[in-house]
């Protein structure tokens, strides 16, 4: 009968871990489309934010002759000692090689890495924890990166802040404008001869999109390394690499003002947006790049004896037993009375016994 009951148990409890491996599947795959969906839609924004005209620039005015914005025209961004091809290119290459070396070699050095247990298709599986964490790591990253972006064109389109050679591709008509000192200031929309595409571009400044995706990458990536490279022997191999991953961030960030193509305001704003959105993700979406441990399952206690139920049987009393209990209470002080009558003591003193004859 207990062992029937024990084999009940165990189907009960396998049915149940079954139906809590099903659910644990279908909420597992139903966020999963969620994060796709979200992700296509950020996608999505960020194209429309970049390539289209959705979403209209904010004209801003400027006051005549103002030398702040009167600086040359350095020419298209492809022309640029930091053209836009190359900052792409370094934001996406450089944290994916830093993120691939990393996990690879933790993997590879901790040999008694925790395998963590995912449930997939409604079956409990292994999921490689290496695929795992990659996969988790840089599609954070690229999520942020598309969301660094949407950022840095919102804050262009809104303020409408104009770079420092504004007024030189704007080509506007002083006399037109009845401009008779630099106190004027000008806000009609059509007040600009120029060419209306790079117009419209010099009044993107604020923030500066290059400054803040490259901080992005480079603020996410020194997390990454600082948190999980472990470099041993050596107290400045870390700060040397970290430092080098900071380095193009903020040389991006000083093309832009030598060639005047953001004020300095622009790319501090850019380097704190990008830097904030990467701090943001490390600590409360990837939780400072740790791996979740899997709790393991504590193993049942084998059953004691104690615990072994015992069938009662009538109890008999032996003759001996009861021997044994006439003995104790013989033994015991109460029955003084009774051992006297029983065993007599024999006298300490013994005294000859004379014969006594009676006289007649």
């Amino acid at each position: 009968l207990q062992n029937a009951a024990k084999r009940e148990e165990n189907m009960r409890k396998i049915a149940e871990n079954s139906q809590s491996a099903v659910q644990a599947s279908q909420s597992l795959i139903s966020m999963f489309y969620f994060q796709l969906v979200i992700m296509a839609g950020t996608v999505l924004l960020a194209y429309h934010f970049e390539y289209t005209d959705t979403f209209p620039v904010h004209v801003q005015g400027f006051f005549c002759y103002d030398s702040l914005y009167s600086k040359p025209y350095p020419g298209p961004e492809d022309l640029g000692r930091a053209p836009p091809v190359l900052v792409y290119s370094l934001v996406t290459a450089i944290p994916t090689v830093m993120i691939l070396v990393g996990e690879l070699s933790t993997f590879f050095l901790h040999a008694d890495w925790i395998r963590e247990k995912t449930i997939i298709t409604g079956e409990c599986c292994y999921f490689n924890p290496l695929l795992r964490r990659i996969v988790r790591f840089l599609g954070v990253y690229s999520f942020g990166l598309f969301t660094t972006t949407i950022f840095a064109n919102a804050g262009q389109v809104v303020t409408g802040n104009q770079t420092p050679h504004f007024l030189t591709v704007c080509h506007p008509n002083y006399t037109h404008l009845g401009c008779k000192s630099t106190s004027h200031y000008v806000i009609d929309k059509k007040a600009c001869m120029g060419n209306p595409a790079v117009v419209a571009a010099a009044r993107k400044a604020f923030p500066s999109k290059d400054a803040a995706l490259s901080a992005y990458a480079a603020v996410y990536t020194v997390i990454y390394v600082t948190l999980v490279f472990k470099v041993k022997g050596s107290r400045l191999a870390k700060p040397s690499i970290c430092l080098a991953l900071l380095c193009p961030a903020f040389l991006v960030g000083v093309v832009r003002v030598a060639e005047y193509r953001n004020h300095w305001s622009d790319v501090l704003a850019g380097f704190l947006t990008g830097g904030a959105i990467a701090t943001f993700l490390v600590i409360c979406v990837v939780n400072r790049f740790q791996t979740r441990k899997v709790p393991q399952k504590k193993v049942a206690p084998a059953e004691s004896v104690a615990n072994v139920p015992v069938m009662s049987l009538p109890h008999v009393e032996s003759p001996l037993e009861k021997f044994r209990g006439v003995i104790t209470e013989l033994r015991s002080p109460m029955s003084h009375d009774l051992r006297l009558c029983l065993f007599p003591s024999t006298p300490d003193v013994l005294i000859p016994s004379r014969s006594m004859t009676s006289e007649v």
